[in-house]
Formats: C-alpha cells, structure tokens, sequence
C-alpha cells in the first residue's frame, strides 16, 4: 500500500524531533552528572571519601532529573540548539538557580546528611552553567563556521570596515560573523568617537576615525565599507562615501533612523548607498503620538494610494490602527502592488483597494456614504510639467476640479478632516500644472471661509519627492544604466528635495497641526543643484563624472524654473508646534467669487484654445506667469 506523502513526512518530523529531545537529554544528563561529581571532588580536594561517593550516587537518582525539568520548565528543551543569545542565557541561569536555591532550602529544612553540602551546591551552581553555557555556544560557533545559512560563498571573502562602532555597527559586525556564507569578513571598526578607539567590539578592533579609511584600506586589506551611523548627519556621510569612492572600496549603508523607526526595516539589513543618504538636511522628525490620535480607529481616505506618495501614505496610516483605510486609484495594477506591499507589512485586516476615478461624482459619493471617512488624504494628482504644459485642460480637471468635487463632497459626508497634497509649484507658478494647484489651495481656503461646516480643509506643499515617479533621479539612473550621457536641464537649476517617507509624514504631521485653511510648508533647507546631484548619482554607480558618464545641458522646458520659490507675495509664514513646519496666513478668498469663476472655467476647457485657457487662469491666480505658445 502507497503511503501519504504528507504522512510520510509528518512521522520522518516527529523521529527527527524525538531523536533531538534525546540528545539533549543525554547531553544535559551528562553535563549535570559530570558537573555535580566535579562539584564534590572540590568539595574535598580531589580525595572524595567512601561515605560522599555514596551520597553522591543518591544525589544522582533526584538532583538531576530536577534540573532537567527545570530546564525543560524555562523552554531549552524546544529552542533551535545552534541558536544560543541572551534570553536563553538568562532563562538557564534562573533554572539552575531555581535549583540551587531549592537545594539550600531542603538543607536547612530536612536531615543535612541527605542533601548535597552547600559548598557544592554552590560549585554544582557554577559548573553547570558554565557547562550548559559552553556546550550551547560551542553549537553555535559549529553552526556559524561550518553549517551557516544560505549559499555557501565559492570566493574568497572580502576585508570589510564597519564605520560607527556602536549598537548598530555591532549588530553588523555579529551578524557578518554569523553568516559566513555571504563572503564579507569585518576586519575593523572606524568611529569618530576617539574613546572607543583601541578597544574591540566582538573581537574586532576600533582603530581610527574614518577620515583614514586609505591608511586602513592599506594596513588591513578592506575591499567594502559599511556605513553603520543612521543618526550621521548627511553632509559626513557624503564625506566618507567620497572618501571610500575615491578608493575604488565598495560602500553599503545600513538603513535611515527614517527606515528603522517606522519598522519597516532591520537595523541588520544593509544597503547599496543611494542619493537620499547624501541630500545634507537632517531628516524630519514627527510627533507619531498625535498623528496616532488622529488616525486609530477612524476610517481613512486616501486618494492616488497607487502613486508614490500615496502608496507611502498608506503604509504609514495602516501603522496607526485605523479602523479602516480606503485606497483609492484608477490605476489597478498600482493598487494590486500595494495590496501585496501592505499585506507583506501585515496590514491585511485594515485596508480595501478601491478602483475609481476621484472625478466620477457618483462613484465617490458612494464611497463616502457608505464608509463616512473621518480623515481624506487627496494625494490624486497630474503632476509632470512639461507633458501637462500642452493640455491645461487636464491639468485643471484632475488637479483642482477634482479637488473641487472631493471637497464638497467631504462636507456633504462630514469629513473631519481634509489634506490636500499640493506642491511648490503652486508659489508664483510658471507652469499650468502649479497654477491648477493653486486653484485647488484657493478653493479649499474660499471653502473654510463659509464656516457652515465641520471640516476642516489644509493643503500641504513640498519639493521634489527623490524616487518617486517620473522624478530625476529614476531618470538619472535610467540614464547610468544605459551608459549616458546624463541629461541635465541648466547648470544652475536647484531644487529642494525630501524623501518618500519625509513627505508621507509631513502630510500626516500637518493633519494634526491645522485648525482649517492653512496652507503648510516644509523648512527643507538648503535647494540642491541638480547638475551636483547628477555628480553624485555618477559616482555612487562606480562611474566618472564627464569622463565614464557624459552630461548634457538639454535648456529649461516650457513652465519649468532655475529656483523653487518658498512663498508669494500675498503670503506670510508663521511658526507651528513642529519646528520643521511652517504655515502660510492669508486672507480667505471670497467663495461666491471663487466658485463662480471655477464653474465657468469648466465650460471652457475644451472650448477655447489653451493659450486663452491658460491667460484665463490668471484671472484668479495673478501671480500665474504663463507659459504661450
């Protein structure tokens, strides 16, 4: 008769997992046997009498099956036995001290004659967790030099300098260590603390600062650098990333304080350095307890989830324990990565994809009426100038049409909240696609201004997102890959940059500071010019700027700027409780006004030709200077 292969299998697990209770149960036996007769030979100097060899051989038959339930008590008798760190350290100490305190009790209380002497309950204490202790780490180091995990490197293993000899670059270095297979060995710690120089962190020695990465590249033969400084400030890591660079070392970083403290990543997990690591600003921190507040148990709308940053967005919101999250996006594949991305982050229980358009009014209001949202995050958007530039008409209808109707429908619903995702380009916009923001901000200030509602209506405005769709830097590295030449648009154009994860979290943070109307900013320091950032995306590739790698000047394209500009002329900035943000105060447009020119606005955009559409928008937007063909 054939037997179930799943049986099968099933009885091979359960003699495989009593063949290795039986060996540790031998080998506890053995250590806890040898360690207790050791014990008593110290007791009396290696000349044990007659009448304590017998009292030892009773001893036997009760004092070491207690310890072996004690152990199995506290779990060593189910971890991996190769797997040997600090709890299971701990958990065998207090079962052997359980024991030994047992042991002391029965002494004091019953006829000492029938217990062990307490001087060897006190050496049996010792030896047996030493014993225990060994034989668990002796596993371990068999496991990590010859059995470790994964493909077996077939190179030889390269000389790798960890820079920051602290938690982090400790967690590295054990898990190099570990896993040998991956083929780096860590040689050497770098720090810029000069107390830890001299001294070792797992063997390893703290030598110098980093600033002598080529005096250790030549001492100790390094081929790769681990950048292990989360908290570094941006400038210093570009610094040792051009020092290394300039070595032909290879140089990974662990993840950003961003990355490890919304869990996303281990602080184990090391990376290929990328541009955000060298943007020289420090990262924004979010007050995570009011924007918690905010977010548990509400319902929350997010539109453009499919997008960048509404797909970051959406990670982030399911984090705080929403009572629901709705993703909105026309876009289905987009929806169905992020569907996986957050069921991997295991957020299963929380969100619903919704495919839909935010310009088909019944389709959202359906949305609203059934799932009433507390919080809508409009991140939906056109937002790639050059292409929007010759068809203001969309521009309009998704930016602020859109944005119109979501906004009346968030007061029809009674949404408590509504954060509109805006960009800088609406500041004394160039371009049709800032000016259709901007009359999105409008309108939302006109909408507050009624004040017949319970929502409250803020807009948030940031600079370039790095990585996300059709920003530079895809662009620049498509451009690498292919082998250039690097397409630069003016020698002199500078942005501000933030990451994907600053930016979801400036959306948020705002959610929580507005009182209705606001408009907020991020203080991003200082603009970056993007022909040095092209520079350093030609480096961190391996290439030569100019020499590997060409860079072109291709001349700004119809509505783009050399500089972003931070507010108009109509503005002024104030100070908010987050010390990176900054709210825009100014005078509430009137909404009969506002809302008369947008709804005759609508009618013409398909029925006059752009350049009259685009002078149309000046109306409203003064400060628009637009871009005719």
């Amino acid at each position: 008769m054939r037997r179930n292969p799943l049986a099968l299998f099933s009885f091979l697990f359960r003699q495989l997992f009593f063949l290795r209770g039986l060996f540790l149960l031998g080998a506890y036996t053995v250590i806890f046997v040898c360690s207790l007769f050791l014990a008593y030979q110290l007791r009396f100097d290696f000349d044990l009498p007659p009448q304590y060899l017998h009292l030892f051989l009773e001893n036997l038959i009760w004092v070491i099956p207690l310890k072996l339930v004690l152990m199995f008590a506290f779990g060593q008798f189910a971890g991996l036995l190769s797997y040997f760190r600090l709890p299971d350290l701990y958990r065998i100490f207090f079962a052997l001290s359980l024991n030994a305190v047992f042991l002391l009790y029965l002494w004091y209380v019953t006829d000492p004659a029938s217990c062990p002497p307490r001087s060897v309950i006190l050496a049996d204490f010792g030896i047996s967790l030493l014993g225990i202790v060994g034989f668990r780490v002796s596993l371990r180091v068999l496991r990590e030099r010859y059995f470790s995990g994964g493909e077996v490197s077939t190179k030889k293993a390269e000389n790798v300098a960890i820079v920051g000899a602290g938690d982090v670059g400790s967690t590295i270095a054990a898990d190099l260590l570990a896993r040998r297979g991956l083929g780096m060995r860590p040689v050497v710690f770098l720090d810029d603390n000069r107390s830890k120089w001299r001294k070792h962190v797992h063997g390893i020695p703290v030598v110098d600062s980093p600033d002598r990465i080529e005096w250790v590249k030549s001492q100790y033969g390094i081929r790769r650098v681990i950048i292990a400084m989360p908290e570094a400030p941006a400038p210093r890591v570009r610094e040792i990333v051009h020092r290394a660079t300039d070595l032909d070392l290879k140089v990974e970083i662990v993840p950003s304080l961003v990355e490890l403290t919304t869990g996303r990543v281990r602080a184990n997990r090391i990376r290929p350095v990328e541009v955000q690591d060298l943007l020289g600003r420090d990262s924004v921190s979010l007050d995570s307890d009011e924007i918690g507040r905010m977010i548990r148990d509400e319902v929350v709308l997010v539109t453009g989830a499919g997008g960048s940053i509404g797909a970051e967005l959406a990670a982030q919101i399911a984090g705080y324990q929403p009572k629901r999250l709705l993703l909105v996006d026309q876009a289905e594949v987009q929806l169905f990565n992020l569907e996986n991305r957050l069921l991997e982050e295991g957020h299963g229980h929380v969100f619903m994809p919704l495919v839909a358009n935010v310009l088909d009014e019944e389709r959202m209001r359906a949305v609203l009426k059934r799932h009433r949202p507390a919080l809508i995050v409009h991140a939906a958007a056109h937002k790639h100038v050059p292409i929007l530039e010759h068809q203001p008409s969309e521009a309009l209808k998704n930016n602020t049409y859109a944005t119109v109707l979501l906004a009346d429908l968030a007061v029809e619903y009674g949404v408590a909240r509504f954060v509109l995702v805006s960009s800088d380009k609406a500041i004394n916009p160039r371009s049709v696609m800032g000016a259709s923001k901007r009359l999105a901000e409008i309108y939302l200030q006109a909408r507050q201004g009624r004040n017949e509602h319970r929502t409250r209506f803020m807009a948030v405005r940031f600079g370039n997102v790095l990585g996300s769709s059709g920003s530079v830097v895809p662009v620049f590295r498509q451009q690498i890959a292919a082998g250039g030449p690097v397409t630069v648009t003016h020698p002199q154009m500078k942005r501000y940059f933030m990451t994907i994860p600053e930016a979801a979290g400036l959306v948020l943070q705002c959610g929580t500071l507005g009182t209705g109307g606001e408009i907020f900013v991020l203080n991003m320091g200082t603009p970056i010019k993007i022909l040095d950032l092209a520079h350093q995306m030609i480096q961190l590739s391996g290439f030569r700027p100019d020499v590997d790698i060409a860079i072109e000047f291709t001349g700004l394209r119809p509505g783009e700027k050399l500089f972003e500009e931070l507010q108009h002329s109509t503005e002024s900035h104030a100070e908010t409780a987050h010390p990176k943000v900054l709210r825009f105060i100014t005078t509430a447009p009137d909404y009969d006004r506002v809302r008369a020119f947008l709804d005759q606005l609508r009618t013409e955009l398909y029925t006059v030709e752009r350049n009259l559409l685009k002078e149309r928008i000046v109306e409203m937007v003064p400060e628009y200077t637009p871009f005719l063909e």
